[in-house]
C-alpha cells in the first residue's frame, strides 16, 4: 500500500533495528508504553515474527527506504471467546507526527485486521494523551471507559482509556 512517498508493508525481521530506534525512546522517555526498559533488536525481531504468525505488524517506509513508523495488532485477551478481537498499537518516528502518517498507517492496520477476519479493534491508551486520543476518535474508535492508576512509570501513577471500533 502506498500513500504519497510512504509505502506501507508487512514488517520483516530486517526492520527490527529501525523499529527499536523508534520504540525505545518512547520506552525510556514517555508513558505511552508501560514497558520500562529498552528492548533489544532480538526482542523486536521476535515480536515481529510472533505478530506475523496470526495477526499483523506493518511498517511505514519513506521514500528513502527508512522506517517512519510501525503499527501492530495482537490478541486482546488470552481466552477463546475474545478470538475475534484485537488490540492495536502504533508508534511513529520523531518528527513524523501531525503529517497524516499515523492515519495512513493505522488505516492500513485496521484494513489488514479486517481482511484476516477480525471484527473488533481495541486500543488501550495511557492518558492523558490528546494527540493519540484525537487520532483514535478520527479513525472511528469510541471511548469506552478507563482504569485509574493501573500503570506506574517515572514515579507517577498512570490512567488508561479504552477505545473500541468495529472492523
Amino acid at each position: 500500500m502506498t500513500a504519497g512517498t510512504i509505502h506501507i508493508r508487512d514488517a520483516s525481521i530486517g526492520d527490527a533495528e529501525a523499529c527499536c530506534a523508534i520504540y525505545n525512546p518512547y520506552v525510556l522517555g514517555d508513558t505511552c508504553t508501560f514497558e520500562i526498559s529498552a528492548i533489544s533488536m532480538q526482542t523486536m525481531a521476535s515480536r515481529i515474527t510472533h505478530k506475523q504468525e496470526r495477526w499483523g505488524f506493518l511498517v511505514a517506509e519513506d521514500g528513502s527506504g527508512g522506517i517512519a513508523g510501525f503499527a501492530y495488532y495482537g490478541p486482546f485477551r488470552d481466552r477463546a471467546a475474545y478470538d475475534h478481537v484485537v488490540e492495536t498499537s502504533i508508534y511513529l518516528a520523531p518528527g513524523r507526527h501531525r503529517q497524516g502518517l499515523g492515519r495512513q498507517l493505522y488505516s492500513a492496520l485496521l484494513s489488514h485486521a479486517r481482511k484476516r477476519g477480525f471484527e473488533i479493534a481495541i486500543a488501550v491508551l495511557a492518558v492523558p494523551n490528546p494527540p493519540s486520543q484525537a487520532l483514535h476518535l478520527a479513525l472511528g474508535f469510541r471511548h469506552q471507559g478507563g482504569l485509574s492508576g493501573v500503570g506506574r512509570k517515572f514515579g507517577q501513577s498512570i490512567d488508561t482509556a479504552y477505545y473500541q471500533r468495529e472492523l
